[in-house]
């Protein structure tokens, strides 16, 4: 099954697969190593560049947090990251200390949210998923990737090792974050992760960012 919304600035999926080379070794963002090279050259120049420009804005949002809620600053949450790795996700702590950790569609079911106050605004613009360029900088995440799954994700962990979505780096946006978000169901999301699997290359991952900082600006990053 395509996405649903394929087409990118006027080129189609079908487009891209016909561009002379798309599929040869070493040509198509998936096989070629030089790809790789340069998106992990990007990931890490501009992980570093943005927590140096941002410092005083994470410092702040950090202080807000501790004072407007009891608990600590930064929430930690295991993560499945490439080739089922697990690793410990970082974000500005959104929700009351003490919340269950479960997938964010379930949280959104719960008749009392345990979003705080602020947490609301952070979410709003995305705020809270600053501190995951640290988790960048370390190589354990790409700035365009799959999201990565909680442990507990059976479903999405075992649908990506078999259609190999688990040899990438989980990212802090991707073709499913800007295809839908939370409103796909988990097998959507796959075949999300899917396609930009068989398709990344820098000119995808280009348009995801400029469409995830749309709708970050136009509040359509609510969650």
């Amino acid at each position: 099954m395509t996405p649903r919304d394929t087409t990118i600035f006027g080129e189609t999926a079908a487009d891209r697969g016909n561009r002379p080379g798309n599929g040869e070794p070493g040509v198509g963002g998936r096989t070629n190593g030089g790809y790789q090279r340069v998106k992990r050259a990007l990931d890490l120049g501009f992980a570093l560049f943005a927590l140096l420009l941002l410092l005083p804005l994470l410092l702040l949002i950090g202080l807000l947090v501790r004072a407007t809620s009891p608990g600590p600053a930064l929430f930690r949450q295991t993560r499945v990251g490439r080739a089922g790795k697990v690793f410990t996700l970082l974000k500005f702590r959104t929700m009351h200390w003490g919340t269950p950790d479960l997938p964010t569609d379930q949280m959104a079911r719960r008749s009392v949210s345990p979003v705080t106050s602020l947490g609301r605004r952070l979410r709003r613009g995305s705020l809270d998923e600053l501190p995951q360029l640290w988790n960048v900088v370390k190589g354990e995440m790409s700035l365009v990737g799959p999201r990565p799954a909680l442990p507990s994700q059976e479903f999405v962990n075992r649908r990506r090792e078999a259609m190999g979505v688990d040899d990438l780096l989980p990212g802090i946006t991707g073709w499913a974050q800007i295809s839908g978000r939370d409103d796909l169901l988990d097998a959507e999301k796959v075949r999300h992760d899917h396609f930009y699997r068989e398709n990344q290359s820098l000119w995808l991952d280009l348009v995801i960012v400029v469409r995830t900082m749309s709708a970050v600006f136009t509040g359509r990053g609510t969650r």
